[in-house]
């Protein structure tokens, strides 16, 4: 078995072992040829424009005036580019984000899911329907998460290959060739399928997702013939057809999921047309890291699950992957990332075995292109927004930096490093539940700052109850992490700073109203007595500021929208009674 520089690679192994797809998959026409690695049929690679396609307009698109409506896969009503004051599953009301920026909130903000062995993740969708992730290949997983995004809010989407010396392009407008004609032995799209988008008007989350519309023609399609795309939590003979029949209202879509993901590999990432080469420093959830050890054939896909800024010199980076035979996405931490980020297959220096220069085969961090019409085509083009952080693949020399200064982002924090690190953290979830002292997010994201800081302290001899003294607020106790699925309090997102200050002066008359030698705790805010937040609403009334509180609201949808009780989770801190002296000073350190 081959191996580069002592580093077996499973994909490869793992591509060998598929089998090809038969006509009982999703149709492909006749053209397309079975790739053996991948075992798949997958287009060539875009032949581009006469080698200029690593542009900020990269490769052209299709004719816009030659697209016939009856091959929309769905409707184009919004812009990557745009912003939208809606709140949304990932971001909140007046968030100021663009569409391609929710897309990398989207990304970043969606849960961890432990099945034993391994950590993958869960996926919700704008109707509430939550999902654990589908079993899907390296480079199927991260244009399935892009192209899923795009369809459910409407913006457009495209991926452009080749056919021998043609183009052809898939996307929200279909299948279809340069001139914007559909190919002959691909669907219509939007006469074939069914759209049930606009019965979400119409129902509650609740009503939608109880009475979900299915097309049975769908749930019967998977990706192989080895049929290795099953999601057995959807039960038997679920494959990725019937993953998409649960999340995708556009029936279309599903469909064409298919026909994208069949024919689609990590070679069409790694091309100048559809994806960009990124600066390091510049790297966000929702990018995409490549692996390219050959010309052509195989790769790896990895797609950025989580970054954070710890200094401005160090970055936490975590990274998550499908493989074959397909699997749920493993999902990684910085330390078990850091290897695909530094590795010299990411564009870096040195030669493959066939002597080409590894800078020069499309590997490293990229990020999507967006498409727009111009002078009456569609093209992919490198965001504006993002044009200075943006590497020409003919820059030789930026592209091979780029694994060393990942290996300097992602580098080892020294203890006073984390320290900081994990003390900024705290502040910022602490400013935010200021804000909005509903955040469950805000909670978690405290005390997993504090998990971070215990560690350190105790890596220094200071155990639990000596840091709590030194760093634990008032307000850390007051705000107390609850368990979002059994918090009803956790759904309420119009909670305001006016709130806050009502129940933080609650909660300061009441622990110092105590008998001598007694400790009164705090009143922590959730729904208690019955579901009810009186004790906080009484009080605004009697001090003035009824007015100021609003009332419990099904901000999202919320199945605990009935529970008597919020869930506190079991707490790590230090039990309020024994350091209650010095969390009510506010002399506190910072960072």
């Amino acid at each position: 078995m081959r191996r580069l520089e002592g580093w077996l690679l499973p994909v490869l192994v793992l591509g060998l072992m598929m089998g090809a797809c038969d006509s009982s998959s999703p149709s492909t026409g006749d053209d397309i040829p079975i790739d053996d690695e991948y075992g798949k049929p997958l287009l060539d690679v875009d032949p581009g424009t006469g080698g200029k396609a690593d542009t900020f307009d990269g490769g052209y698109g299709p004719m816009e005036s030659g697209i016939s409506s009856t091959t929309e896969v769905w409707k184009v009503t919004r812009r990557w580019y745009q912003t939208d004051p809606a709140a949304g599953i990932a971001w909140p009301a007046d968030s100021e984000l663009t569409w391609d920026e929710k897309y990398a909130a989207w990304i970043e903000s969606m849960p961890q899911l432990e099945d034993g062995y391994y950590t993958t993740f869960t996926m919700t969708t704008p109707w509430g329907k939550t999902l654990p992730s589908p079993a899907l290949e390296c480079a199927e997983t991260a244009i399935f998460l892009r192209a899923t995004f795009a369809s459910w809010y409407n913006l457009p989407f495209y991926m452009s290959a080749g056919s021998g010396s043609s183009r052809i392009h898939y996307g929200h407008f279909g299948i279809v060739d340069a001139d914007g004609r559909r190919l002959s032995g691909y669907p219509k799209f939007r006469d074939s399928y069914r759209d049930y988008t606009d019965t979400a008007a119409r129902m509650s989350s609740e009503e939608l997702i109880a009475s979900w519309p299915k097309d049975e023609n769908l749930r019967t399609k998977f990706l192989t013939t080895r049929k290795d795309d099953a999601n057995d939590f959807l039960g038997d003979e679920a494959y990725a057809g019937a993953y998409f029949d649960e999340i995708y209202l556009n029936k279309r879509v599903g469909h064409f999921m298919l026909r994208l993901l069949t024919n689609f590999g990590s070679m069409h990432l790694a091309g100048a047309t559809n994806t960009f080469n990124l600066k390091p420093d510049a790297t966000r959830s929702g990018d995409v890291l490549l692996e390219r050890w050959q010309r052509n054939g195989i790769g790896h896909t990895l797609v950025v699950k989580h970054t954070a800024q710890l200094t401005d010199a160090k970055m936490e980076i975590e990274a998550m992957y499908g493989s074959m035979p397909r699997i749920q996405p493993r999902w990684y931490d910085t330390a078990q990332s850091k290897h695909y980020f530094t590795s010299e297959m990411t564009g870096g220096e040195g030669e493959n075995y066939d002597g080409d220069e590894y800078a020069t085969l499309g590997g490293g961090i990229k990020r999507w292109r967006t498409p727009v019409v111009k002078s009456g085509r569609w093209y992919n083009i490198v965001p504006v927004r993002d044009r200075e952080l943006y590497i020409d693949s003919a820059d030789k020399a930026s592209i091979a930096a780029r694994p060393a200064r990942f290996a300097e982002l992602m580098g080892e924090l020294s203890p006073a490093e984390k320290r900081d690190v994990a003390i900024a953290r705290i502040e910022d979830a602490r400013r935010s539940l200021e804000a909005h002292p509903a955040s469950c997010a805000s909670r978690t994201r405290r005390e997993e700052a504090f998990a971070e800081l215990y560690e350190v302290e105790r890596s220094e001899g200071h155990d639990t109850a000596m840091t709590d003294r030194t760093y634990r607020t008032f307000d850390d106790y007051v705000f107390a992490e609850l368990q979002y699925e059994v918090s009803k309090t956790c759904c309420w997102n119009s909670t305001t700073a006016a709130m806050y200050q009502i129940v933080m002066a609650y909660n300061e008359q009441h622990v110092l109203d105590h008998a001598q030698g007694t400790c009164n705790e705090p009143v922590v805010f959730k729904a208690s007595n019955g579901g009810g937040y009186d004790v906080f609403a009484d009080y605004a009334a009697a001090i003035g500021q009824g007015d100021a509180w609003v009332r419990w609201t099904e901000d999202e949808p919320c199945s605990q929208r009935d529970v008597a009780e919020d869930t506190e989770v079991e707490h790590a801190w230090t039990d309020f009674c024994d350091v209650r002296d010095d969390v009510l000073d506010t002399d506190r350190p910072t960072n």
